[in-house]
């Protein structure tokens, strides 16, 4: 038994050094934070003084605190990503803590795409997408364009907001479907979503959100040090092309505009294929990215 407690310390601190002195704190006996009094989210307050609701908040710290591997991730993509996303949430009135759904949903991964179909960094299915206005075609899909997709997740938001009045049945809700939320909360007689007998993963998804909130806020005392200069920057575009005919060969184009084709596809994930025949007429804004 002591051997085996010991082989598992050795690839503890093994796994430790993989990540760097600077990104996660070597002492194996580090702790995960304390379950607070209360997180404020979005305005309201969540309380953990009921011994469900500390428990479930109890279980996402200690995951986020050892989650070595997708925490360190969201910790570097954060600086890119949070900076695009937070004007477009400002822009729609929707509170800034909301973002920490997009970390769960995605783990800040802008190519993601889940087993069931649900892609970008929202995570919008196929039909919630087109419900919300984003094209989704061979050649154009637009729940990898992070303004757009943003934009839609603002009007899920927003419309869910109105009904529920509560952040934490809304988070809820964009994980299981406001049909189901709203069924439950009458089903059970209750207002908040905190309080709903629910499948695990959407039971776990409030908490998990809480938790991004406070991780983020404070990686330090979840184990994690990540220097402003190790976190993978923005680039704003070098200039945006509007189009509303077709583009024979994206090769060409992003030759014509001064970058490679790898370049150009990594800045625009909705364009799909290797051409955009546009037969519909649509008009479209391409990035030309200004990293160099």
């Amino acid at each position: 038994m002591r051997k085996f407690a010991t082989t598992i310390l050795l690839a503890l601190a093994c796994a430790s050094a993989a990540f760097g002195q600077n990104h996660v704190y070597e002492d194996l006996q580090f702790q995960a934070p304390k379950v607070p009094r209360y997180v404020v989210f979005a305005g309201d307050t969540v309380r953990f003084d009921r011994s469900d609701l500390y428990e479930r908040m109890d279980r996402e710290l200690i995951t986020f605190t050892y989650s070595h591997i997708n925490s360190l991730l969201m910790l570097k993509r954060s600086e890119r990503y949070f900076r695009q996303v937070e004007p477009i949430l400002r822009l729609y009135g929707i509170p800034d803590d909301l973002k920490y759904l997009m970390a769960i949903e995605s783990n800040l991964n802008p190519k993601a795409l889940s087993t069931a179909g649900a892609a970008g960094l929202w995570q919008f299915t196929k039909t919630t997408g087109k419900e919300f206005g984003l094209v989704i075609d061979n050649e154009v899909d637009e729940r990898y364009n992070i303004d757009k997709e943003t934009a839609a997740a603002c009007q899920y938001l927003k419309r869910a907001y109105a009904k529920y009045g509560d952040w934490m049945t809304v988070a809820a809700s964009y994980n299981a479907g406001q049909g189901g939320i709203s069924r439950r909360l009458t089903d059970q007689k209750q207002k908040s979503a905190l309080d709903l007998l629910l499948l695990e993963e959407t039971s776990r998804y409030m908490f998990r959100v809480l938790t991004a909130k406070l991780f983020f806020e404070k990686p330090e005392n979840f184990g994690f040090k990540v220097d402003q200069f190790e976190k993978y920057p923005y680039y704003p575009p070098k200039n945006k092309v509007t189009v509303s005919g077709a583009i024979e060969n994206l090769v060409d184009f992003a030759e014509k505009h001064g970058c490679s084709y790898f370049q150009l596809k990594e800045a625009n994930l909705w364009l799909r294929d290797s051409k955009l025949l546009n037969k519909a007429g649509k008009t479209y804004e391409i990035i030309i990215p200004g990293d160099k």
